[in-house]
């Protein structure tokens, strides 16, 4: 699946990653700029979101609106995601047509014009970005948990960023940190599909070695303390349907451990990616008995050690702490006994599936490269199902007693007030 990647640095700091599938006619590009929510100060929290937004607005080159007609106009499509770790520019396109990604991304790492009418304007869209998302109660919850669990590092926020931090940014806030952070020595840019690599590596020096570099920025980031012990936070918001989540502080996704810990998660809670979790320990205990109407687990890879939660919504009637009660029951199970070897090798048969499926298109294997440098392993990606593979019942058991302990959990609760007056 990985085969044919070349990877080289310009000049200018710029990574450039290539890697040749000629199963289609196809190519896509992902612009990786090292910068996330996790780097965000108090005070800016959203910004690196808010200036993702504003990559959109043109420049002299593109003028807004130009590259939506001409990507469109030759079949294409992009987009753009920012993520508490990284932010992330893409374009899928006819593999003969792939070099208006590279000229459009070099333009806008240098000319993207932060016109002071069309921030105000992008102020009022992220800020009702933000009333919509706490439209939904989990929101409310999730937001809680993770700046209980967070007190100093940058994941305790929001990606969307803080209400108040939206009000109070500035134009030169938002130009200060793209001009600091979206530079060729803090980017990483994959191009993935049907051409040549000497080829494809010519286009890219073309449009991106001319481009100077600024010295490669120092990453705002502090580190989080261990937890002394287990928090709480409830929340109260109005409707009819309360919630659960109850988190522990998990490893960074380059450790072993992580691997350890998505095997256990697939056997206790599902193996998510649109595989049925009916056969998961935590479906049978909650949802067959009817105290819940679902339970999901949630791992993210992550550069610095995250979180990793279950939530469960609950059935009418039922309680949060009836729902915890289980859960902690099944996690001390699994501290005790581990898992089984028919769990072992399902977990890890449903892992290699997920995967499998979420890497099937030219846009998600050049996505999944790009992660993998996002994430500081250049290899993480090409050995991903090897290090499942590789994980033992025994792993799992110690994985389970030494992340899932009551010291390192933050539990939250959501009740519902009825509806809203």
């Amino acid at each position: 699946m990985v085969d044919n990647v070349t990877r080289t640095t310009l000049a200018n700091g710029l990574t450039v990653v290539l890697r040749e599938v000629h199963n289609a006619p196809v190519a896509s590009s992902w612009l990786l700029y090292h910068i996330g929510s996790r780097n965000e100060p108090t005070g800016k929290t959203g910004i690196s979101h808010w200036v993702e937004h504003m990559m959109f607005k043109g420049t002299q080159a593109f003028p807004q609106g130009t590259l939506d007609k001409e990507i469109d106009r030759n079949g294409g499509q992009w987009n753009a995601f920012t993520s508490m770790d990284y932010t992330m520019y893409y374009e899928t396109l006819p593999a003969d047509r792939i070099e208006l990604a590279l000229r459009a991304e070099a333009d806008r790492m240098v000319n993207a014009q932060f016109d002071p009418d069309e921030v105000e304007r992008e102020r009022t869209v992220i800020i009702s970005e933000r009333q919509d998302t706490e439209n939904e109660p989990l929101f409310w919850l999730q937001e809680a948990v993770r700046a209980t669990a967070f007190f100093v590092h940058g994941y305790g926020h929001e990606i969307i960023g803080d209400m108040v931090d939206l009000h109070t940014m500035t134009r030169d806030d938002l130009y200060e940190h793209y001009r600091r952070h979206y530079t060729p020595s803090n980017a990483t840019l994959v191009v993935v599909g049907d051409f040549d690599t000497q080829d494809m590596l010519a286009l890219v020096e073309k449009h991106f070695a001319p481009i100077v570099s600024e010295e490669k920025p120092n990453l705002f980031v502090r580190p989080e303390p261990p937890q002394q012990g287990e928090r709480r936070v409830i929340v109260e918001r109005p409707g009819e349907t309360a919630f659960l989540e109850l988190s522990h502080r998990s490893p960074a996704a380059t450790e072993d451990d992580w691997f350890a810990l998505q095997v256990l998660d697939s056997a206790l809670s599902g193996p998510g990616s649109g595989i049925s979790n009916k056969t998961s320990r935590l479906y049978q205990a909650l949802v067959k008995s009817e105290i819940a109407v679902s339970v999901t687990g949630q791992l993210l890879a992550t550069i610095d050690p995250y979180l990793y939660s279950i939530i469960a919504v609950l059935r009418d009637g039922r309680t949060p702490q009836e729902a915890e009660a289980i859960i902690v029951q099944e996690i001390e199970k699994l501290c005790d006994e581990g898992i089984t070897e028919q769990e072992l090798i399902r977990a890890k048969k449903q892992a290699r599936a997920g995967f499998a499926y979420s890497t099937e298109s030219m846009t998600s294997q050049a996505y999944w490269l790009a992660r993998s440098y996002s994430l500081g392993d250049p290899d993480w990606f090409t050995r991903y199902t090897e290090r499942l593979q590789q994980v033992t019942l025994e792993d799992v058991r110690e994985v389970a007693r030494r992340y899932l302990r009551p010291q390192s959990r933050t539990v939250g609760w959501l009740i519902p007030t009825g509806a809203e007056a």
